[in-house]
């Protein structure tokens, strides 16, 4: 039985209890390369950062200053990459799991080797298409796709086997997160941002994991690779600066503080220096049945429920017509 999990602990105040401090600009992107700043991860004194959607899988070498150097690429013509992770060998996985119509049969992961050579794995939900923007790679290498969902109900799957290249892998849902609304502006389709998850990332130490919608940050501890095990605790929330388009979030090399950033140019590197310690936090409550219906229903409020229902219609809205500006595009 699956767990839904309610997301919305409180946000600790004063420095002994709030984990992140001050949020400042570490710098800006500025180079028409990248417009639409979808994935960040740290690569050292690096950054890499990767472009939604595109006719090319391609990652892009950022200096301390924001600066692109290096340009890392494959022959891969993706449908709609949204996020990116750094393995300890030195790949770097691209998550082509955009699926705005949600009428995709497979998505995909992409590798870039650190010899040049790629990789294409394509994977299938047991459940039907889904729109998904966040990968979170576990320590052990295990990735884990977190959906995108208008009610803030996000599912987590994992891969039923390792990677292989050009190869389909079906995958299992083995969490549901519940997000509700926090009151913290941002995003481009209003109060609907709040439940959106738009970008995931593991600490470089594999100590923790961070997942954000366009308004908020969510970092839970990470023991081992049981990635399952961490979302199921409490995690702490941080609000994060308005933005038009939140969606890139990383760890710094530190593996404490957060950069974050989104699309549109010039494009701000925010950091939220890490000011406290992140202590393991139990489960919010016991596991509750994933059904649809039911789960939903209890992992949010009657008035977050309501505002939702009011919002659903302007996010679709927002989308479809995303979806049809790229394919004009």
């Amino acid at each position: 039985m699956l767990a839904v999990l309610p997301v919305a602990p409180a946000v600790a105040q004063g420095a002994d209890a709030a984990p992140y401090g001050e949020p400042s600009t570490r710098c800006a992107v500025t180079d028409p390369r990248l417009p639409e700043l979808s994935g960040l991860a740290s690569a050292g004194d690096s950054m890499l950062a990767m472009n939604d959607g595109g006719d090319r899988a391609e990652v892009f070498v950022l200096d301390g200053g924001c600066a692109i150097g290096e340009v890392r690429s494959a022959d891969v013509d993706p449908y709609d990459p949204e996020d990116l992770a750094l393995a300890g060998d030195g790949t770097i996985w691209l998550a082509d799991t955009g699926d705005n119509n949600q009428t995709r049969e497979t998505v995909a992961l992409i590798g870039l080797r650190p010899d040049g050579s790629s990789t294409l794995t394509r994977l299938t939900y047991p459940d039907g298409p889904h729109d998904a923007e966040a990968l979170l790679l576990a320590p052990d290498g295990t990735p884990y796709v977190v959906t995108k969902e208008v009610l803030g109900a996000s599912a987590v799957y994992r891969p039923d086997g390792p990677l292989a290249d050009d190869a389909t892998v079906p995958m299992s849902q083995v969490l549901r997160l519940g997000f509700t609304l926090t009151g913290t502006p941002g995003g481009p389709v209003g109060r609907a941002g709040q439940l959106l998850v738009t970008g995931g990332s593991v600490s470089p130490d594999g100590q923790r994991i961070a997942l954000r919608t366009y308004t908020d940050a969510y970092v839970w501890p990470l023991v081992g690779s049981d990635v399952v095990g961490a979302l199921g605790g409490s995690p702490v929330r941080v609000p994060l600066p308005d933005s038009p388009q939140g969606e890139a979030i990383t760890f710094a090399a530190n593996s404490r503080d957060l950069l974050v950033s989104g699309e549109g140019l010039p494009a701000t590197v925010t950091l939220v220096p890490a000011s406290g310690a992140l202590e393991p936090a139990a489960a919010t409550g016991p596991a509750e049945d994933a059904s649809a219906d039911g789960g939903l229903a209890r992992s949010v409020s009657p008035l977050t429920a309501g505002l939702i229902a009011a919002l659903v219609a302007t996010t679709l809205v927002w989308l479809v017509g995303r979806f049809r500006r790229r394919q004009q595009g």
